[in-house]
């Protein structure tokens, strides 16, 4: 069987998060005041939802992603090129890079903090 993902990041400005996942190359489908929808793939979306809206939905506080890590989100993509160019995207939009790229175990990755600190990972299999 094969499921849809749905992952909800609590974000502090949604225009400005909007404003940066634009830029890093991303569309969007179904938008409202307090989320906005980033499309990953046809199977695989990452809701960006303002942090009062999050905190309604989450049993639990809201963390905050530049002083704790719950989560690290990962794309794979096709190459080794790709990697870069979205984590070059990334940062040209205002991200922070978390480490140097890396090759090991078979993948070549690049890590970054998005403008609300949460940590993405970009790799490729080589």
């Amino acid at each position: 069987m094969s499921y849809t993902m749905f992952l909800n990041l609590p974000v502090k400005d949604l225009g400005r998060a909007k404003t940066f996942f634009t830029e890093v190359g991303f569309q969007f489908h179904g938008m409202t005041d307090d989320m906005a929808s980033v499309v990953i793939n046809d199977r695989c979306q990452v809701f960006l939802v303002a942090e009062p809206t999050f905190a309604g939905f989450s049993r639990n506080a809201v963390a905050d992603p530049r002083a704790a890590t719950q989560a690290i989100v990962v794309i794979a993509v096709e190459s080794r090129a790709e990697v870069d160019a979205l984590a070059k995207k990334a940062a040209v939009a205002g991200a922070e890079p978390i480490g140097e790229a890396r090759e090991a175990h078979g993948r070549y990755q690049r890590g970054f903090a998005d403008i609300d600190g949460h940590h993405w990972e970009v790799l490729c299999l080589v």
